[in-house]
């Protein structure tokens, strides 16, 4: 629908308004409309091909068109309209109607001033091109005018067959009233109306009701606003008199107090202006009852109010007049300038060990302060305000207005006290949650200074056993997880892949000094890690815990794998680490997880976590290696997901804002694009390779979808699930070969498949060019086929994947750093992370994997520090398919960064049976 906004668009009112529908002048639309065109300076009749789409449906694509330049002029301003419509409908701008054809509707309204000089303001920027209208589908020549046709239009007086433009203000306020109409269809408008019609979609007949609704939009489009001005007849003993006074919409200059438009005193106003008056003040005693007693009233002018009611306003009753459009107006002589704000760690004196604060061994005070114009009231002020009974107190020699809410504050100002880390997040986000709400604090000077130090990196210089000399950003690195580890805190050092985490951590090592290092890795990783520290850190003792030897230290490093500590876990926990180091620990982003259990039993002085990929799927990873690393930072997982997870995921940039504040200090995240980190990186390019199916492919294709979409169409829950993943299984394995996906023993292999076919020409250019290549597939299955195939054809490979021992492991990657082979098949998951492969110039990913992330983890086998060539990654797609499809999901993803990617084959489970369909069609 996005593309139909590149055409023009008008508006076609129905009857009921929801009805309604935006006819898109589309060339390919399946409808034929009668408009009016401008032409040569005249206006015509003619016939055009248009896509109907319901009001409704069309809202959120032309709220959009707004903004982007390519859209039709019309599709802009209808675009603005819907806005304003949206506005209304949020505002409770909305009141209950029945239609010409005794349909129940909803209408837009009551408008302010406002809102009519901003209906009037669309009315006049209308294009020409927005209002030719489509007239009644009857028999209309082009390029002629008809009586019957022109019925429909304005006309001026000249004659019945003369062509007129819609009124442009008559047709903004029907699409306002058609999206008014549409949206507020849910049970909440039983509760409004007292009646099932207005909820539901499908028109109900309704003419019994039309007195009623006569009544209750009496004045919609009447001259006359309603407001209150509140005048104090005895501030003292609050009380107040609420006078009534009326507004002119035609003229907002034009105010007159009700007494004075019953008196007859004040000219201006119309001769329904009384009438109008006295249902404007009907519709505000819908929003505060105590407004019926001036109904009761010959002249309805004044209301004494007691100091109960005033309470009441504030208390939100004066929010929902204004809602209504009655505004109130507090006497001058009354101030209304007190706030309050939570203040922490005021009453606290700077902890003297802050590792011990941090861990959650003390408690800081937290309370409310009170404020009047921004100076803060004294102790005795705030007692006076706690003691007060009524709605206005004496302070400062002025009368000051008391909300319920800030009495209460002052009543019982003292919160509950935080720990140390809740102090500190509330001092990195700047709000805290109180009773279910976020409020926001005023942090005392030394939990400023304790904040501030986070962002202080420690100065130190690089330690003296360090056989090495760090970048800049590393040192920045050691710099950042010295100062977090010395004050008590975890960290999560999230660098791009290659960038040199493990070199980092073995400088903070050496910096730290007292206490053994627990470095907890997969098991491809140990042989890295134990090179590594024998050449950036010789002299320093390292063993594995591992296998059938299991013996641990009291200095230098241990290393040992997620499984050996999994099962080992007791004996972990009694030695008394200095520093605990998770490498690659998106292993353990699944909380709930017996590894990540384990790792949670084994108690250190620091905790570091190592991850190129600190979310892959979605936040709660993020919240499972900081809560680890950093324990009641982001409090329980429950309460992140509500707090954090939800409203950033629905997109709220606020709630994104103070989430980023608040893990930043504890997560240093350095991409390799990003400028200065690695400037001797070599240049990376990115290819996506289209490729056609073979005809057997195509087939293949083609029955697959149609048996499966058949099974699917009648199967629910969880067998629906499974057969939408086996679907999108299976098609990916027919994208790849066709042997793939029939499982076959012996298959001929060439000239069955497009990407294969792609392959041999991409891995003999490189070949020749004496370059190496990895070939990444997510299926252990494909890469066996491409092994046997590319040996026949003379190419040496190596083959690796999950079952591969560690020490194969690391045979096979040094003899691919030597040169012995050419090609590395790689199977995705088992070699997507902790292998150094520079040699390799190429990289392709045979098939596509749902999440980028995981992909670029792939990439940065070869592409890393140490790489001396540029890089060169191939994405295989089969064109017209899925694959197609999921590229372009994927590009978005990509551009998240951090945030939250669709989990796998999952996220296409939920698909409807047309959304699933359109996402596998074969084009």
């Amino acid at each position: 629908m996005t593309d139909l906004v590149r055409q023009a668009v008008v508006f076609e009112p129905g009857d009921p308004p929801r009805e309604g529908r935006m006819a898109f002048l589309d060339p390919g639309g399946d409808a034929t409309v009668t408009v009016v065109e401008e032409h040569g300076g005249e206006l015509r009749v003619l016939e055009a091909r248009a896509t109907r789409v319901p009001v409704a449906d069309a809202v959120a694509v032309l709220a959009r068109a707004r903004s982007d330049a390519g859209a039709d002029p019309a599709a802009r301003f209808w675009g603005a309209v819907a806005l304003v419509a949206l506005q209304l409908v949020a505002r409770g701008r909305i009141l209950p109607g029945v239609s010409a054809g005794d349909f129940d509707s909803w209408r837009a309204g009551p408008f302010d001033a406002a809102d009519v000089q901003r209906i009037r303001e669309l009315a006049d920027a209308m294009p020409a091109t927005a209002r030719s209208v489509p007239l009644e589908d009857r028999a209309v020549q082009s390029g002629t005018s008809r009586p019957t046709a022109a019925e429909s239009l304005q006309g001026d007086g000249h004659g019945a067959g003369e062509v007129r433009l819609r009124d442009a203000e008559s047709l903004v306020r029907a699409f306002l009233d058609a999206v008014a109409d549409a949206m507020p269809r849910s049970p909440g408008a039983v509760r409004a109306t007292g009646t099932s019609a207005f909820a539901a979609v499908k028109p109900v007949k309704v003419p019994r009701l039309r007195a009623w609704t006569d009544e209750v939009s009496a004045g919609l489009d009447s001259g006359v606003r309603l407001s209150l001005r509140l005048e104090a007849d005895n501030l003292e003993q609050a009380e107040f008199r609420a006078v009534v006074q009326l507004h002119s919409l035609a003229d907002p200059s034009l105010v007159v107090d009700a007494a004075d438009l019953w008196a007859g005193t004040d000219p201006g106003f119309g001769p329904r202006a009384r009438i109008d008056a006295t249902l404007a003040i009907r519709r505000a005693a819908r929003a505060w009852a105590r407004l019926e007693r001036l109904l009761d009233s010959a002249v309805p002018d004044e209301l004494t109010l007691s100091g109960e009611d005033v309470e009441d306003l504030l208390a939100g009753a004066a929010e929902r007049l204004g809602a209504a459009g009655v505004e109130l107006h507090w006497p001058r002589e009354l101030v209304r300038g007190l706030s309050a704000r939570a203040v922490v760690g005021e009453r606290d004196s700077a902890p003297s060990d802050l590792p011990s604060f941090l861990g959650g061994h003390h408690l800081t005070s937290f309370d409310w302060q009170l404020a009047l114009g921004g100076e803060r009231l004294t102790a005795a002020e705030m007692d006076r305000l706690a003691e007060a009974h009524r709605p206005v107190v004496r302070l400062r020699d002025q009368w000051v207005l008391i909300e319920p809410d800030l009495a209460r504050k002052a009543r019982q100002r003292d919160l509950k006290p935080l720990s140390g880390l809740d102090a500190l997040g509330a001092a990195l986000t700047g709000t805290v949650e109180v009773d279910g709400e976020q409020v926001p604090i005023e942090p005392s000077a030394w939990l400023r200074e304790l904040r501030d130090r986070l962002s202080e990196p420690e100065e130190i210089t690089v330690p003296a056993g360090l056989d090495a000399r760090l970048r800049d950003y590393q040192l920045q690195g050691l710099r950042w997880l010295a100062r977090m580890t010395s004050l008590g805190l975890g960290a999560c050092l999230a660098d791009d892949m290659g960038l040199g985490k493990t070199i980092t951590l073995i400088a903070l090592h050496l910096h730290r000094g007292g206490g053994p290092t627990l470095v907890v890795c997969p098991a491809s990783l140990l042989g890295n890690w134990e090179r590594e520290i024998s050449r950036f850190a010789p002299g320093v003792p390292v063993r594995r815990f591992h296998g059938n030897s299991r013996t641990l230290a009291d200095e230098g490093f241990v290393l040992t794998t997620y499984g050996t500590m999994r099962m080992d876990a007791a004996r972990l926990a009694e030695h008394p680490w200095g520093l605990l180091v998770a490498d690659e620990a998106q292993h353990v982003k699944n909380p709930s997880s017996g590894t990540a259990k384990a790792l949670r039993e084994i108690p250190a002085a620091a905790r570091v976590a190592l991850t190129g990929t600190p979310v892959e799927n979605n936040l709660a990873e993020l919240w499972a290696i900081l809560d680890w690393t950093t324990p009641g930072l982001l409090g329980s997982l429950g309460r992140f997901r509500s707090r954090w997870a939800k409203p950033v995921e629905s997109g709220d940039s606020v709630a994104a804002e103070r989430l980023a504040r608040l893990v930043g200090p504890f997560l240093l995240r350095r991409r390799k694009s990003d400028p200065g980190i690695a400037p001797e990186l070599p240049p990376k390019t990115e290819t996506d390779r289209p490729v056609a199916l073979t005809t057997e492919q195509a087939g293949l294709y083609e029955a697959v979808v149609r048996e499966s979409m058949r099974q699917i169409e009648s199967a629910q829950g969880m067998a629906r699930r499974g057969l939408i993943v086996k679907l999108l299984t299976g098609l990916k394995q027919i994208c790849n070969h066709p042997a793939h996906y029939l499982h076959e023993a012996a298959p001929r292999l060439t000239g069955r498949s497009g990407k294969l076919e792609l392959l041999d020409e991409l891995v003999d250019t490189i070949v020749a060019e004496d370059g190496a290549v990895l070939v990444f597939t997510q299926y252990v299955a494909m890469a066996r086929l491409l092994d046997r195939h590319l040996t026949d054809r003379g190419v040496a490979t190596q083959f690796l994947h999950g079952g591969t021992s560690v020490p194969k492991r690391e045979e096979m990657v040094r003899r691919f750093q030597e040169g012995a082979a050419p090609v590395f098949l790689l199977s995705l998951k088992a070699a997507g992370t902790g292998l150094n492969l520079t040699r390799a110039d190429h990289v392709i990913h045979y098939d596509r994997w749902w999440n980028p992330a995981v992909e670029d983890q792939a990439t940065d086998r070869a592409y890393r520090i140490g790489q001396d060539k540029p890089v060169q990654v191939h994405r295989l797609i089969a064109e017209g398919t899925i694959e197609d499809r999921i590229a372009e999901m994927l590009a978005a993803k990509r551009s998240l960064a951090d945030a939250v990617l669709a989990g796998g084959d999952a996220a296409f489970t939920e698909l409807t049976d047309a959304e699933l369909a359109a996402l596998v069609e074969l084009r």
